[in-house]
């Protein structure tokens, strides 16, 4: 398992460069991540929250019926004027959880990790999780995002 990278450590803050090598070390890191992820019962990981400041992320929504997958170089493209309400929390920030309004669709565009590029639309979970993972690719945290803060353990953890 890999170590997750907490606040204040500055990677987080950082924006992240973009990936141009796609090989074994590329597959190895997503099956890495997404063990880690599982392992801390998180639903999203991005690279900067295990110390790599490179555009990647993977997204861990085994409990919607998707097999976890990576994202290389995302870009969300496209959002909805729809805004959702739904209560965050991350791997880097331990025991802070509230409410962030997002989007509720997005269109993506991202490489795969044999780094071929699609586009894909997103929405509800899917979507919510992919724009935190993305924000962490630009040094965003989603605490500078909550409208209101909330205690306890949310049904979901990002």
């Amino acid at each position: 398992m890999l170590k997750i990278i907490t606040i204040p450590d500055p990677i987080l803050k950082k924006k992240t460069e973009l990936i141009k090598k796609f090989d074994p070390m590329l597959k190895k890191l997503a099956a890495e991540m997404i063990e880690t992820c599982s392992q801390a019962d998180g639903i999203g990981l991005a690279a900067p929250q295990i110390g790599k400041s490179i555009r990647f992320c993977i997204i861990n929504l085994k409990q919607m019926g998707l097999a976890p997958f990576a994202l290389v170089n995302p870009k969300i493209v496209k959002k909805s004027w729809k805004k959702v309400e739904m209560e965050e929390g991350c791997l880097s920030v331990p025991g802070v959880f509230g409410i962030v309004k997002r989007p509720e669709n997005i269109k993506v565009d991202a490489q795969n990790l044999q780094g071929v590029q699609s586009s894909f639309q997103a929405n509800g979970l899917l979507a919510r999780v992919i724009q935190h993972e993305v924000d962490h690719l630009d040094g965003i945290l989603f605490t500078s995002k909550i409208i209101k803060a909330t205690t306890g353990k949310p049904k979901e953890k990002m």
